[in-house]
């Protein structure tokens, strides 16, 4: 398998032998995309984007839509970087992000509908971008994630396409998740979470998912019920509101539940247990480096425990002899370093 070519060469593997097999859901249950329409709709965009050279920027915002996977096959093959955005964020950080990143399109949501446009970015315009190529040198991204670290200003993390395929890998082997399975996707595709939970591993490993539009905890639990997934990625908020409500539908065919975005308590997760029979796995991860810990057997009693390295993750503690101490993160899913800085980042 080529490197630069690893997630196209396994997503052709998974498309030939998936077909017309359900790949996409809506929150009712009714299939939205099969593994085929996705790769015809991803030739599809590819004409939308034949403009742009490779190794060119095209942000991505909206949302969880169901054409992501099209979308990101798409810019895999034209060689062309994705820059996925929330929908959440306001206009002078996409603004922001777009300028950081050298944006040369937008690819966004037509409101009141579910097609979407791609929009070119003239130079010179209000953020001040190019349209000219980035020079990405022998390693050139597929993908930039945004993070703002531990500033405010946001900043984009290089990603070749065989880190997020080991990311995949390595989340899937560590859960347990295989292509039986049928995943929940409220969490952001354009999150680091969302991403490597939701979209690749179903490009990678043919692991169909839900998309919902509704957040609201009460539209989630309905929805988990009535598509009956197996999967659900989530956070503490969705657990701690599941946990208070009353007569909630039964979830007869969930039988993973994850929490990451921040520390679990363990109350939300020994009343959420009792509740539907089944224990909260606690994740944890970092746009920089993927999934880094995971709590298998969810039965600590301690605050914000997180679990063991996932299987081919490293870790070192920086200081071993300190009460606390930074620890090195060492995998094959770590990014190439931020942009435009080429540091590499273990």
């Amino acid at each position: 398998m080529k490197p630069k070519r690893a997630l196209l060469e396994r997503w052709g593997a998974i498309v030939a032998r998936k077909d017309n097999a359900p790949a996409v859901f809506n929150s009712h249950g009714q299939i939205d995309r099969t593994f085929r329409e996705i790769d015809d709709r991803a030739h599809d965009f590819e004409s939308k984007i034949d403009i742009f050279g490779a190794g060119s920027v095209i942000a991505v915002q909206i949302g969880n839509h169901e054409d992501w996977p099209s979308i990101l096959i798409a810019c895999l093959r034209r060689g062309v970087v994705a820059l996925p955005l929330e929908q959440s964020i306001s206009e002078q950080q996409r603004d922001a992000a777009l300028k950081i990143c050298k944006a040369s399109a937008i690819v966004a949501a037509v409101i009141g509908g579910r097609d979407i446009a791609v929009l070119p970015m003239r130079s010179p315009s209000r953020t001040g971008i190019s349209a000219a190529a980035t020079n990405w040198g022998k390693n050139r991204p597929v993908l930039l994630k945004l993070t703002s670290g531990t500033t405010a200003t946001p900043r984009a993390i290089r990603f070749r396409s065989e880190q997020l395929l080991a990311d995949c890998e390595q989340i899937c082997d560590t859960m347990g998740i295989s292509d039986v399975d049928l995943n929940f996707g409220v969490i952001p595709i354009s999150h680091s979470y969302g991403f490597s939970n939701l979209l690749t591993p179903l490009i990678a490993r043919g692991v169909a998912m839900v998309l919902s539009q509704d957040r609201t905890p009460r539209a989630v639990l309905e929805d988990l019920a009535k598509t009956r997934a197996t999967v659900f990625p989530g956070m503490p908020v969705f657990y701690q509101a599941f946990c208070e409500m009353e007569n909630p539908p039964p979830l007869s065919k969930l039988r993973l539940c994850i929490s990451a975005g921040a520390p679990l308590p363990i109350a939300t997760a020994k009343t959420f247990r009792e509740k539907f029979g089944l224990p909260i796995h606690s994740f944890y991860g970092a746009s920089e480096c993927g999934g880094i810990c995971y709590d298998r057997e969810a039965a600590s009693d301690s605050e914000a425990f997180v679990g063991s390295p996932m299987k081919a993750v490293d870790l070192e503690m920086i200081d071993p002899n300190a009460n606390t101490s930074q620890v090195r993160v060492r995998s094959a899913a770590v990014g190439d370093g931020y942009f435009p800085s080429r540091t590499k980042k273990n």
